[in-house]
C-alpha cells in the first residue's frame, strides 16, 4: 500500500474498512504470523535460554557472594567479640597484677617499718645497757675514790694506824648503809 492510497482511504471515512479488507491479504497475514511465531521460538531457544542461563548463573554468583560476605561478617563479629573478651581479660589481669604489686609494696613497707622499729628498740636497749654499765662503773669509781679519801681522813683524825683492809671494810659498810637510807 502506498501513501497515496492511504490518504485516499483516510478521506473516505465510510468505506475505509471495506477498502482495508480488500487490500489486506489473508495469506500475508498468516505467513507474517507464522514467521513471528517461528522467530519467537528461535529467540526462545537460542537467545532467551542462554540469556536466562547467564542470568541464573549471575544470580547464583551474587547469592554465593552474599553468603560469603555474610559468613565473613559473622566471623569478623566473632573475632571482634573474642578480641574484646581477651582485652577485657588482659585488663583484669593487669589490674590484678597492679593490685598485687600495691599490696606487696604495702606489706614490704610495713615490714621495713617494723624492722626499723625493732632496730631502734634494740639500739635503745643497747644504749640503756651501756649507760647503766657506765653509771655502775662511775659509781664504783666514785666509791673507790670516796673510800680512799675516807681512809686518809680517818687515819689523820685518829692518828692511829688501822690496817687499811679493816678501814676499807668499815667505810664500805658505812656507804652501803648510807645507800640503803636513801
Amino acid at each position: 500500500m502506498n501513501l497515496d492510497n492511504f490518504v485516499l482511504l483516510n478521506t473516505e471515512s465510510s468505506g475505509f474498512l471495506a477498502s482495508l479488507n480488500d487490500q489486506v491479504n489473508l495469506g500475508d497475514m498468516i505467513v507474517t504470523l507464522l514467521t513471528f511465531l517461528l522467530l519467537l521460538a528461535l529467540l526462545k531457544k537460542f537467545a532467551w535460554g542462554p540469556l536466562m542461563g547467564v542470568m541464573d548463573k549471575r544470580a547464583e554468583l551474587i547469592a554465593s557472594e552474599i553468603e560469603t560476605a555474610e559468613k565473613n561478617r559473622m566471623e569478623s563479629e566473632k573475632m571482634l567479640a573474642e578480641q574484646k573478651a581477651e582485652l577485657k581479660e588482659a585488663s583484669a589481669t593487669a589490674q590484678s597484677i597492679v593490685e598485687s604489686a600495691r599490696k606487696q609494696s604495702e606489706t614490704q613497707s610495713a615490714e621495713m617499718i617494723e624492722a626499723a622499729r625493732e632496730e631502734v628498740n634494740r639500739m635503745k636497749a643497747s644504749a640503756e645497757l651501756e649507760i647503766a654499765t657506765a653509771k655502775e662503773k662511775a659509781v664504783a669509781a666514785v666509791r673507790e675514790e670516796f673510800v680512799s679519801l675516807s681512809v686518809l681522813a680517818a687515819s689523820k683524825v685518829l692518828e692511829k694506824e688501822i690496817s687499811e683492809d679493816d678501814n676499807r671494810a668499815l667505810i664500805e659498810e658505812t656507804i652501803v648503809k648510807a645507800g640503803e637510807g636513801r
